[in-house]
């Protein structure tokens, strides 16, 4: 069965997510565990904590259909101590929430390196990582690097880069990629051609290990090819568009990958479009 699904909020609580989740049709989730746009993290309600986990088990959500997003403030590939510092323990925190919560997957773009270089982020992000791990790893989590766009001294906007800095760290098997579509097309991988989806299932498979894609995010771009500018759009409403998206949905390592929409709009919103993307995909 396909796994797809969307971003939802936590505004009403964690055990309010399946229930919406399943009122879409989907059967897939991301979430934040905290409000994404400040550092603060608020003590965690265990009835709630303990509801949504009842509600995972009893409607048989897999582990590879649940995905964590960190907070937008994070950034491991700062060259400032003590912002860098600060992403360390909060990415912390939030890893040590996604476990109370029996979920596996950790989603973080890498950050920027802020003028000093594309190596110094690589190393930074690694370096990060690697204080990290080191905390939660008895934890049942793996970290999944997005890639990003290509702006602001993104680290992480060729599979490459992804790559390297999963080499750089000690725990490499703690260590997965989450592909975003639409900041991938921001970097110049086109999806929309066989040839632009054979060679980013190669660099995939080159850098970092197709067994390593565990998550996919499911945007359209409002800009066209290499843009760099990272505005989401509606599936088949931007530049890759309906026939860019057939054909992504060509490949099975695609459509065995959970697929998390982050497109604009309310739940109801993404009812429409999940049912729009069921039918291209049995096209």
């Amino acid at each position: 069965m396909i796994k797809l699904g969307a971003h939802f909020g936590i505004s009403k609580g964690f055990a309010n997510v399946p229930e919406v989740m399943n009122e879409i049709g989907a059967n897939a989730f991301q979430i934040f565990v905290h409000s994404p746009r400040t550092w603060k993290i608020k003590q965690l309600n265990v009835i709630d904590v303990e509801n949504f986990k009842n509600k995972i088990k009893k409607m048989k959500i897999d582990k590879e259909s649940m995905l964590v997003h960190s907070g937008y403030l994070i950034n491991l590939a700062s060259p400032k101590d003590e912002g860098w510092k600060k992403s360390i323990d909060t990415m912390i925190e939030e890893i040590k929430i996604t476990a109370s919560l029996g979920i596996k997957y950790f989603n973080v773009h890498p950050g920027s390196h802020l003028s000093e270089g594309e190596d110094f982020g690589i190393d930074r992000v690694a370096n990060a990582l690697d204080i990290i791990i080191e905390q939660i790893k008895d934890f049942d989590i793996m970290i999944l690097l997005e890639n990003v766009a290509k702006k602001g001294g993104n680290i992480g906007y060729k599979i490459n880069q992804l790559g390297d800095i999963i080499k750089r760290t000690n725990y490499k098997e703690k260590i997965g990629i989450t592909y975003d579509t639409c900041h991938g097309f921001d970097s110049n991988y086109d999806i929309r051609t066989k040839d632009g989806m054979d060679n980013l299932l190669f660099e995939i498979n080159e850098y970092v290990g197709i067994d390593k894609l565990k998550m996919i995010h499911l945007n359209d771009s409002k800009f066209d090819l290499g843009a760099g500018k990272d505005r989401h759009e509606i599936i088949g409403k931007g530049f890759i568009g309906e026939e860019g998206f057939k054909n992504f949905f060509k490949y099975e390592k695609v459509l065995n990958t959970a697929l998390l929409l982050e497109t604009p709009g309310t739940d109801e919103d993404h009812r429409k479009e999940i049912a729009y993307i069921k039918k291209a995909i049995a096209q």
